[in-house]
This record gives C-alpha cells, sequence and structure tokens, in this order.
C-alpha cells in the first residue's frame, strides 16, 4: 500500500471530520469542503501552514512524536486514530520500508493446549487480517457459519472480513450487521497501518474491494479501531439470538495474534445459550448449523 497516500487521505479525512465548532474557532462563512482549513489545523497544532501542507500530501518521514502528538490534538483523534498516525508514520521511515516476506502465522501447540482447556467459553485466535486461525470447541460452534462457509475458496482459512462481506447470510448472523461491516473494516485499515507491506492483507482488501460496493465504501473512509472489549450480538441458527461480552488478549509471544474469549452472565438467557450450543456442539460439526434442524 502506498504509504504516501495512506497519509495523505487520513489527514484530510480526519480534517473534513471536525467542524469549526468543534475545534473552538468562531465559523467565518461558506465553506467549498466540510470541516477544518488546512490553515486552521496549522494554527491548531502550532505549525506554520507550508510544513502542514506538507505532511498532508504524505510527507511523515522523519517527523517527531512531539509534531504527531500535536496533530492529533489539533485533530481530535482517538487512541485507535493516534496510534495508527504513528503507524503511519513509522512506515514511511526507513525502518519501516522492507518488503520481507512475512513468516506463515501459525498456533503453537501449547497455545492450541490452552485454547482446548477452555472447555466452557468460546475462543478463538485471530490475527490482524481476521483470519480464524484457531478456536476451541465451543468456539468452533459459536462461530459455525463463518467456519463452515460455502463460499470460502478452497485452501483459504476462514475469515471474519470476508464472511462478513461476501456471504449473503451474515446479514442474519449479524442481526445489526452494519456495526460488523465497519468494525471489520476499521480492524483491517487498522492492521494495514501497522504492516502496509502485508501482501495478504493487500490481496484481502483486493478480493473484497473487488466484489463489495459495501466494503469499497468503507474502506475508503480510512476509520480505524482498536479491537479490546466489547459485546458481540449475533443470531446463530442453531440457538438464536446471543449478546456475548468478548475480552481481547494480545499475544505477547506471537506477535499480530490475538486470544478472543466470549461470555455470558451466569444465569441469563446469553448463558443458557450458551449451554445448549455446547450440548449440540459434542454431537455437530460446525457444518450442520447450515443445515436447519428439523422441526418435526
Amino acid at each position: 500500500m502506498d504509504n504516501r497516500q495512506e497519509v495523505k487521505t487520513f489527514l484530510t479525512s480526519r480534517r473534513a471530520k471536525i467542524s469549526p465548532g468543534q475545534a473552538g474557532l468562531i465559523d467565518s462563512g461558506r465553506r467549498r469542503v466540510p470541516g477544518l482549513r488546512r490553515s486552521e489545523v496549522a494554527d491548531l497544532a502550532g505549525l506554520s501552514v507550508e510544513y502542514y501542507a506538507q505532511l498532508e500530501r504524505g510527507n511523515l518521514a522523519g517527523v517527531s512524536g512531539s509534531v504527531l502528538d500535536a496533530l492529533a490534538r489539533a485533530l481530535r483523534l482517538d487512541d485507535a486514530e493516534r496510534a495508527h498516525l504513528a503507524d503511519l508514520a513509522r512506515a514511511a521511515g526507513p525502518a519501516g520500508r522492507p518488503r520481507r516476506r512475512r513468516p506463515a502465522q501459525h498456533i503453537r501447540p501449547s497455545l492450541a493446549r490452552v485454547l482446548e482447556g477452555m472447555t466452557e467459553v468460546p475462543a478463538m485466535v485471530n490475527n490482524g487480517r481476521l483470519d480464524a486461525l484457531a478456536a476451541n470447541h465451543l468456539g468452533m460452534a459459536l462461530f459455525a457459519p463463518v467456519f463452515a462457509d460455502p463460499t470460502r475458496p478452497a485452501g483459504q482459512i476462514a475469515n471474519h472480513a470476508r464472511f462478513t462481506f461476501l456471504n449473503p447470510s451474515a446479514h442474519t448472523f449479524w442481526p445489526d450487521w452494519e456495526r460488523a461491516a465497519d468494525d471489520s473494516v476499521a480492524t483491517l485499515r487498522t492492521e494495514a497501518g501497522r504492516d502496509p507491506y502485508d501482501k495478504a492483507l493487500t490481496d484481502l482488501v483486493g478480493e473484497l474491494s473487488t466484489h463489495s460496493d459495501a466494503f469499497r465504501t468503507r474502506w475508503a473512509a480510512h476509520d480505524v479501531r482498536l479491537h479490546r472489549t466489547g459485546t458481540k450480538h449475533l443470531h446463530h441458527p442453531v440457538v438464536g439470538d446471543l449478546h456475548l461480552s468478548y475480552e481481547v488478549l494480545g499475544l505477547a509471544a506471537d506477535p499480530g495474534l490475538s486470544l478472543i474469549a466470549f461470555t455470558a452472565p451466569p444465569g441469563t438467557p446469553d448463558d443458557d445459550a450458551l449451554k445448549l450450543l455446547a450440548s449440540w456442539a459434542a454431537t455437530h460439526t460446525p457444518a450442520d448449523a447450515l443445515t436447519p434442524p428439523d422441526r418435526h
């Protein structure tokens, strides 16, 4: 991915999101484009207009941390956006330019044992591209439509973004599909900032952009997010609606991989649904979830 173009589009898109009033400025009248002017961002960041224009043209090479902090404050960036800006600056420098082939990501045997030992909690390991590299038995059952996705190309790892945008059943699996789609793209965009030379990510973005207008529109927005904790709302084909809390645990020994665990408060309908899912999973495979159960 072109770092200079990424920087340019990210900064201009953030500038467009801020009104003069939000920045504490007096609106001087009608504007040709939404958001702040370059000169206003420069003033807020304590930079010359010429220098800010240079940055917005995509040249972040050698920019100091203090300048990045000033930009983040002026553009009112959140934590995810600040981290993304720092990643883009890092990639612009000499140390961020190597185009070495990334080693294949895999699950270590000891990590696989930890995953399988979590018998009452659905859990899985994802990479930054949203590939589902591994899951325990209950995790496989919870995300059965993703793992058994019949539209997945042969030989490809199950991928949450590919499922969300290319499989029509995703609109049923994710009751709030718009949010799931936004989250998927923002996560991929965050990963692109961390590793702009990841060919597998570039290929995935190209595939989704080619086949999904919804993905292409979201990708152009340059929104980013940090995947840490929250609630997943899904409609499972076997047990119905589930509202599960999730925690994302970064794996220090495996950079780029995260373990995600899903829970429900004891005694709640969601907890009961997880227990029912565990019972179903004991005798079924993920592919079985794609076949409607016999109600007679």
